[in-house]
């Protein structure tokens, strides 16, 4: 346990980061199930927009993401899912 205040303080900040960002994990495990059980347009958007927020708050890199997205895509376009 830490002693010192500050230590404290960034204990306390380091387990409110963790499960903020375990939240936003979730919510992409969720977007890519949902994509990959009911695969359209819609649900394709909202788990690629999942991954731009993760990347807009550091969470993943942006290469990570974008190799991610790709792979959505290719599994969209492999079950002939209309892109507008």
């Amino acid at each position: 346990m830490p002693i010192i205040k500050s230590a404290k303080k960034a204990a306390r900040q380091a387990t409110k980061r963790k499960e903020h960002n375990v939240e936003i994990k979730k919510d992409i495990k969720a977007a890519v199930k949902a994509f990959k059980t009911k695969p359209s347009a819609e649900t394709l958007s909202k788990a690629q927009s999942e991954y731009d927020k993760a990347v807009k708050k550091d969470l993943l890199k942006k290469n990570t993401a974008a190799r991610r997205k790709a792979k959505l895509h290719a599994f969209a376009k492999k079950n002939s899912i209309k892109l507008a």
